[in-house]
């Protein structure tokens, strides 16, 4: 008796279908998610003004990275606030780093020009550091520790998170 098969449909799609999603399974489960704990991605972006900055070259200090954008309210406030931790604390061994997430490049300069930071602000036209740390919110602040591990992630900024923020910014540049 032959199978029958329904109209418009054939068992080899269903198949490739199955096949394209085995495949990317270990991509899905390799794919790194900013958390407490794991190893800060390395990255080298170039800086609105300056030298290019690679994250590895700053092993044995403490390391705040903060993925801002042009559209985002908060991330004046956040950027502000990173320079007042930054002029505080650099002498203690603390680099911050704001990464920019914008569409429009020139637009992202003009805000770069505005903000009064002594800290770099780096570009990333191409979004492959806010992808590679699954940037998902803008403020975000990554607070990596002396040996490269994050130990922090900020997926907001308001009082209550820029408190838990300096709290454990003072305790990793303690250690």
């Amino acid at each position: 008796m032959p199978v029958q098969r329904e109209q418009g449909r054939h068992p080899s799609r269903a198949l490739v279908t199955a096949l394209a999603f085995a495949w990317t399974l270990p991509a899905l489960a390799a794919r790194f998610h900013a958390s407490a704990g794991a190893a800060a991605p390395d990255f080298t972006l170039r800086a609105f003004a300056g030298p290019n900055v690679r994250l590895s070259e700053h092993v044995g200090q403490v390391v705040v990275i903060s993925f801002w954008g042009v559209g985002c309210d908060s991330c004046r406030g956040q950027l502000d606030a990173l320079q007042r931790d930054f002029s505080r604390y650099r002498g203690q061994g603390l680099r911050v780093y704001g990464v920019e997430v914008a569409d429009d490049q020139q637009e992202a300069q003009r805000f770069a020009r505005g903000m009064h930071v002594t800290f770099p602000l780096l570009l990333d036209p191409a979004k492959t550091v806010a992808r590679v740390y699954d940037i998902d919110n803008l403020p975000m602040t990554v607070l990596i520790d002396r040996d490269g591990k994050i130990r922090q992630v900020v997926r907001d900024f308001n009082e209550k998170s820029r408190q838990v923020w300096e709290d454990e910014l003072r305790t990793l540049l303690a250690e």
